[in-house]
């Protein structure tokens, strides 16, 4: 009788236990900083780190890991001294490099300035953009140069390109642009 009473209490217990879980909620957390980490923003003050910050600034002059930067300042002033800069690629490579300029023209490029480079792209026939330039307009006196330099730095409502592309392929689409451009004029 003694055993039939512990095996009726023990199952009380048990049934009461159930009862009160919740089946859309955990009850029990087994570690609970593992499920609910505390957040700390990028450059908050916090108190046991060095310098009581999250992250450090990075020190100055110093240059992210496989970027160069372009020796010309954006502006007027630095556009007309990349206008004199002649393209790096090598010269006896010009089928590849156009070949691989053409391609990445048609991703970045073509959209707005057109496949022709007529400045008559998707964009600007749904009308979306205005003012996209024509490559072969008389006032037009673009260079290598100035292309790479509004490539990377962008120019009144183009963007820079300059995460988007490195270096050789911002020339093989400068060196391409000047190939349309020519193609235009003819």
């Amino acid at each position: 009788m003694k055993s039939f009473i512990k095996i009726i209490a023990i199952g009380l217990i048990l049934v009461s236990f159930a009862s009160c879980s919740n089946k859309n909620s955990r009850n029990y957390q087994y570690m609970p900083n593992m499920y609910e980490s505390i957040g700390y923003e990028t450059y908050q003050k916090v108190e046991f780190l060095p310098n009581s910050s999250e992250a450090g600034q990075p020190v100055e002059n110093t240059i992210p890991r496989g970027k160069m930067p372009y020796k010309f300042a954006n502006g007027l002033e630095g556009k007309e001294l990349a206008r004199l800069e002649a393209s790096p690629l090598d010269s006896l490579k010009t089928v590849e490099n156009l070949a691989a300029g053409s391609e990445l023209y048609a991703i970045y490029c073509a959209i707005c300035h057109g496949v022709k480079g007529d400045g008559k792209g998707t964009l600007v026939s749904r009308e979306k953009i205005l003012g996209v330039p024509n490559y072969s307009d008389v006032g037009r006196n673009i260079t290598v140069g100035s292309t790479y330099h509004t490539i990377y730095y962008g120019l009144n409502s183009m963007g820079s390109y300059a995460n988007q592309l490195n270096e050789r392929e911002r020339w093989e689409v400068a060196e391409y642009v000047m190939k349309l451009k020519q193609d235009l004029t003819k």
